[in-house]
């Protein structure tokens, strides 16, 4: 068996990851392999283990760093596309690889509540699964029943996790970092019977607040975690770091907390970003910020 054989699965070898990235940056890797469909993403992730091939899943690229030297192995991009809405009940089912603003949209427009806060989060389902991504007093943690995840060091049938079991706390779950967990699908309950206007108001008024506060441009979103009782940008600006640029990538002036690539921006200047953050915030404040985000590949 080779890659080529699975159904609705394109395979692309020594491809640039930058096309894949929210940060528009990264060097090739070996091979991607873009899956259409829940059959080719699981036997895809199958392939590579039953072949001892190093893999990564990648929804849309918003929360991960690829170095500039790429990725070794495999890299497996996440399209499959699948929802299931039910506006009596506001039960929805949805594959991973789903557009978390679109899914937000389309539950609003039926009028189901709850899932407001995602309609200007980058990013799929699945990685929002994973990281419990949230804004606005909302988070995945509040809106998950289930999800079915197979854990291939256990065994190639995928199996049903009730919410609990994931662990959420802030921008957690137990699924985080662990690269043996496969999210295939994920059943959501929001409330039903709402105005899809005023919904869509909300939505719209969260949006604006987005405009407002963050900045537009290629980023990979918020850099690193908010520390117990702060703020990671708050430190950041009070360290004398907002507006600093490295090469061509710079911690925006408008929230220090993201780091936006102005246009030839590489992984080695948000690295080096990175790393003048960490240890200045820390001389100063004597605060070790977590990255938010995932380092991916070779320097």
């Amino acid at each position: 068996m080779s890659l080529e054989v699975i159904a609705d699965l394109t395979v692309l070898y020594n491809e640039p990851l930058a096309k894949y990235t929210a940060a528009r940056l990264g060097g090739p890797a070996d091979t991607v392999a873009i899956a259409r469909t829940r059959q080719a993403l699981l036997e895809a992730v199958i392939y590579a283990h039953q072949q001892h091939i190093p893999y990564w899943v990648l929804g849309g690229g918003a929360n991960v760093l690829v170095a500039d030297g790429g990725v070794r192995g495999l890299v497996i991009i996440n399209h499959t596309k699948g929802v299931e809405i039910d506006p009596a009940t506001g039960r929805v089912q949805a594959e991973s690889g789903v557009s978390l603003i679109t899914l937000a949209r389309r539950c609003l427009v039926q009028g189901l509540k709850g899932l407001e806060w995602a309609v200007s989060i980058p990013g799929t389902l699945g990685g929002a699964v994973v990281n419990n991504a949230g804004a606005h007093g909302g988070d995945m943690a509040g809106n998950l029943v289930q999800a079915i995840i197979m854990d291939i060091e256990a065994s190639y049938e995928p199996s049903v996790w009730p919410v609990e079991r994931l662990a959420y706390a802030y921008r957690y779950s137990i699924l985080k970092g662990q690269h043996q967990y496969l999210v295939l699908d994920a059943t959501l309950q929001l409330e039903a019977g709402h105005d899809p206007h005023e919904l869509t108001v909300t939505a719209d008024g969260f949006i604006a607040h987005r405009k407002r506060t963050q900045p537009p441009g290629a980023s990979l979103g918020s850099m690193f975690k908010n520390p117990s009782g702060d703020y990671a940008g708050r430190l950041i600006e009070a360290a004398g770091l907002k507006g600093h640029q490295v090469g061509g990538v710079q911690i925006s002036p408008i929230h220090a907390n993201f780091f936006i690539n102005l246009d030839a921006g590489t992984a080695t200047d948000y690295h080096a970003l990175i790393e003048l953050v960490q240890s200045q915030v820390l001389a100063r404040f004597g605060v070790e910020l977590e990255l938010e985000i995932e380092l991916l590949g070779d320097k």
